[in-house]
């Protein structure tokens, strides 16, 4: 937990940091803009800061609509996450040419919505094996 903000505050901070350099430097917004989105470290931070942000993003729908997780649902989560991006980066390779920061976000999307797809496919599961046990109480 402790790691995670201090992720969270390090992406912040070297963001915050990027985008005032960049200012300093073009004094405006729009040749800020520009220089932002031309020059590639400040990219990559961007990036950075996005990922950051959609981590939150997700652990907060994850708290808001499945709470705690149980330890069998997160082994899950993480076998299940690991083989679908192994996957999906080899799909990258024959997609490069299309690789754009669209593309990425849009992989993003698909990848949230089968994390969820499989938590409340485990929360499903559990539930019908805890009503099954029940009847035969």
């Amino acid at each position: 937990m402790v790691r995670a903000g201090l992720v969270t505050a390090t992406s912040l901070a070297l963001t915050g940091a990027v985008i005032a350099h960049a200012y300093f430097l073009k004094h405006q917004f729009y040749p800020t803009v520009v220089y932002l989105t031309k020059s590639s470290p400040s990219m990559a931070v961007l990036y950075i800061q996005a990922f950051v942000l959609v981590f939150l993003l997700g652990k907060f729908m994850r708290k808001i609509f499945f709470g705690q997780l149980r330890a069998a649902e997160m082994e899950h989560l993480i076998e299940r996450s690991w083989y679908a991006v192994t996957e999906t980066c080899l799909a990258f390779t024959v997609f490069r040419d299309d690789f754009s920061p669209r593309f990425v976000g849009l992989f993003t999307l698909l990848l949230f919505i089968k994390c969820f797809h499989w938590l409340a496919e485990d929360r499903v599961d559990f539930v019908r094996g805890c009503y099954i046990l029940n009847t035969f109480v």
